[in-house]
């Protein structure tokens, strides 16, 4: 009996159900490969220690702001550079008696953030034992009303906003020093497991006005994304209650919590609040802002792809197209979205680049480091 050759059965052609949950599983593969491998390239990144800095052979008396949340955890990122740097650390706050402290312990440096709460009668006597006295202003320069009665009371004035520097010099500060804040790895740092987030774009901060009339002109298109917005303040965006949970009103979340929903969306937005508004700000000479803020690097440190508002200064810090991604309307925000949800890898190679560039330059140890060379060289 000859051979018989069976030809085999050509495939039926798939249903249009079939086709699209066959569409739904290699969408799906591809997401998890490339969530995967950005996650396990951060992981790695992440594992690698923070290149040692000499410590100082100097006793600081740190003065928290005593302000609570949310200074709370710029208190708690100083004082964990501090005691990796100096050989010794006194620690209080703004309302203690510094004075009979000081008295007793002998720091060579007292060091004071934010200060606004703190007796100016405190550091002149501080000064006039013969002990450095030194201010890191935390929201330069939207309580320039309040901070230009104290920084002339210092011998080192040290500011996160640029143009506040020639400000401060003119009140007759001799020493005025541009120290932005940073980005505390204890705080923020990338998930480099499985997110329990799964966003596209996130928004965290509070609505001052210029926020909620930035977004109410893009809304609808913000929102026909996975997109979650975050903050005290929300209930004046009269569109809030369209969108359900996705707009969390008053809702304060720990560093940790921030840092969890950052790593877990695609992209994060960074809106500067505005130096001109009438309800949150104390700024009546309009100083100009042009430095970023310290979301600036947290959101770097966390792992994502970050959307920031145009400042003059960004490029000291990131380079805009490699390391950020910057916007300077509404629909160029909108189009970079559309862009980069749907450019993968150009988002990731951003993405690593960022935190690999915030390791190197902008961590809390490296900025007290620059602020103990500039007091003592």
């Amino acid at each position: 009996m000859e051979n018989q050759f069976i030809l085999p059965t050509p495939p039926l052609p798939l249903t249009t159900a079939e086709e699209e949950k066959l569409r739904g599983r290699l969408t799906g593969f591809k997401g998890g490969y490339d969530e995967g491998y950005l996650r396990g390239r951060l992981a790695i990144l992440d594992g690698r220690p923070e290149a040692p800095l000499p410590v100082r052979n100097i006793h600081v008396m740190y003065v928290a702001s005593g302000k609570g949340y949310p200074y709370s955890p710029l208190d708690d990122a100083v004082l964990f550079a501090i005691q990796r740097l100096a050989a010794q650390v006194t620690i209080t706050d703004v309302r203690q008696n510094l004075v009979e402290l000081a008295a007793a312990q002998r720091p060579d440096l007292v060091l004071v953030l934010d200060g606004m709460d703190l007796p100016l009668e405190q550091i002149a006597s501080l000064r006039a034992s013969g002990i450095k006295t030194a201010i890191w202003l935390t929201d330069d320069p939207y309580y320039t009303d309040f901070t230009m009665k104290i920084v002339m009371h210092y011998d080192y004035v040290f500011t996160l906003e640029r143009n506040c520097i020639d400000f401060y010099k003119g009140l007759g500060c001799s020493e005025v020093h541009y120290l932005p804040f940073a980005a505390h790895r204890e705080h923020y740092r990338p998930t480099t497991t499985r997110s329990p987030i799964n966003r596209d774009v996130s928004f965290i901060g509070s609505a001052y006005w210029n926020r909620v009339n930035f977004f109410r002109e893009i809304l609808p298109e913000l929102m026909s994304y996975n997109t979650v917005i975050n903050g005290i303040w929300w209930d004046r965006l009269p569109e809030a209650p369209l969108y359900g949970e996705r707009i969390e009103i008053g809702k304060w979340m720990s560093p940790q919590e921030t840092a969890v929903t950052y790593s877990g969306s695609k992209i994060v937005i960074n809106l500067h609040r505005s130096h001109i508004d009438e309800v949150a700000n104390n700024n009546s000479l309009l100083i100009p802002a042009v430095s970023p803020n310290p979301r600036t690097f947290e959101i770097a440190a966390s792992g994502t792809l970050q959307l920031c508002d145009a400042r003059d200064d960004m490029g000291s810090f990131y380079k805009p197209g490699e390391e950020i991604e910057t916007f300077a309307s509404p629909k160029e925000m909108m189009d970079k979205i559309s862009y980069y949800l749907t450019h993968e890898e150009e988002r990731r190679a951003i993405v690593l680049r960022a935190y690999e560039r915030t390791l190197k330059d902008h961590t809390y140890i490296k900025r007290l480091d620059q602020l103990f060379s500039i007091i003592y060289g």
